[in-house]
């Protein structure tokens, strides 16, 4: 990522910031980071040894008192440890921790869906506030217009209707600028929320004067890289590889487990601390009732496989679409940028200044000023949008491809 004081200009916060700000505090960023540390706590819990388990038995208890263990013959201490056939809990702590790497992957998947929004409301909000600099520029252009429009009518070379539409053409310009200021203003409430704060918080935005360009990569190695690092294909690779290991644990399910118990008997009840003798007995579980259950389990496993390889397939075709499709937006924003720039703004300021001293030399129609000026404004106002579409463009690329810039 650039740092945070390339491509900016002036107080406020840039986009770098805001990022920081974003990966921080965003609520759904929090719960998707604490859902990966909750699913990697799991691991060593599936890796432990099954907990063993005591018992107590009091034998030969009076037929007519069957709570009197005082009064029992023979008193029993009981350890009952099992173990699973080896490599089953390995196994399946593997699965585990490999499905919380899956989770660790959306979350970055996620940042990125998010960054992409914030950067595209960040360079749309930009827009409108230079779009709002245009207007305040065509409303000072529209008073001199009005300015010459009542001159010209004090020497009755125009008439008074002149005036009046270079008023009703100011006014209509001051009722953009508000329209303007309103989506200006609830764009800082969408930064806002993205970045965990008040809608209210009195944001402010910092100029951004990065280069609006194509990247130097070309499509074919942005789509490789994309394939190779973006957080939502690995996110199904994690699944497929967990998938696999799901099917080689369920078939390990027709493997037995096994059981341990150890035995103290003694004769001294109720606690019976004199020993009297030992026993230790080995149990197998086997899994009988014709396999019915692993056999189901193994067919479950296999059809999670078939549907984590479809998900994979439809991940990587998606992020190849989302490449394809930004990379275009992008180029052809870059070359719409460059044709208003160079051509039609130049074009509108020329034709403006022309009708303008035409109309003060009495040698052109108040309506053709008033087109021009229209004219101009709609050309500058389009070169500011323009200029915030390329920006826009190339940070959903970025996004696109799996990462912050390029």
């Amino acid at each position: 990522m650039q740092d945070a004081a390339a491509g900016v200009i002036g107080p406020g916060f840039s986009l770098w910031e805001l990022t920081q700000e974003l990966r921080a505090n965003n609520p759904q960023l929090i719960q998707a980071r604490a859902l990966y540390q909750a699913a990697k706590a799991q691991v060593p819990q599936i890796a432990a040894p099954n907990n063993p388990q005591v018992g107590f038995i009091w034998n030969n208890l009076p037929k007519n008192s069957p709570l009197a263990f005082a009064r029992a013959e023979q008193f029993s201490y009981t350890l009952t440890q099992s173990f699973p056939f080896p490599g089953k809990k390995a196994l399946a702590a593997e699965i585990a921790d490999t499905q919380a790497e899956s989770l660790d992957a959306q979350r970055d998947a996620l940042f990125l869906e998010l960054y992409a929004q914030l950067s595209t409301t960040y360079f749309q909000s930009l827009s409108q506030k230079a779009q709002l600099e245009v207007l305040q520029l065509n409303l000072k252009r529209l008073e001199q217009v009005k300015q010459v429009a009542r001159i010209r009518y004090a020497n009755n070379a125009a008439g008074y209707v002149d005036y009046l539409n270079a008023q009703v053409a100011q006014s209509s310009a001051q009722n953009d600028a508000f329209t303007l200021e309103r989506q200006y203003e609830n764009g800082l409430k969408s930064i806002n929320t993205l970045i965990g704060k008040a809608p209210a918080f009195p944001l402010e935005l910092r100029q951004d004067s990065s280069a609006t360009r194509l990247p130097a990569a070309p499509l074919p190695e942005l789509e490789e890289m994309a394939l190779r690092e973006h957080p939502g294909v690995r996110a199904s690779r994690y699944l497929v590889e967990a998938a696999e290991k799901g099917v080689r644990l369920a078939r390990k399910a027709y493997l037995p487990d096994f059981q341990v118990i150890g035995t103290f008997n003694g004769n001294n009840p109720p606690l019976g601390f004199r020993p009297a003798s030992y026993g230790i007995e080995f149990d197998i579980i086997i899994p009988l009732f014709f396999f019915t259950k692993e056999r189901y389990g193994v067919d479950e496993a296999v059809a999670n496989k078939v549907a984590s390889d479809a998900n994979e397939q439809s991940v990587r075709q998606q992020t190849l679409l989302g490449v394809n499709t930004a990379h275009n937006t992008l180029r052809q924003a870059v070359n719409q940028m460059e044709f208003l720039r160079r051509r039609q703004l130049p074009e509108a300021m020329a034709a403006y200044k022309m009708a303008f001293t035409n109309y003060a030399n009495n040698n052109a129609a108040f309506t053709d000023l008033l087109t021009a000026s229209t004219a101009l404004k709609n050309a500058e106002l389009a070169v500011a949008q323009a200029e915030a579409d390329a920006r826009q463009a190339y940070y959903t690329l970025a996004a696109a491809v799996g990462r912050e810039s390029l």
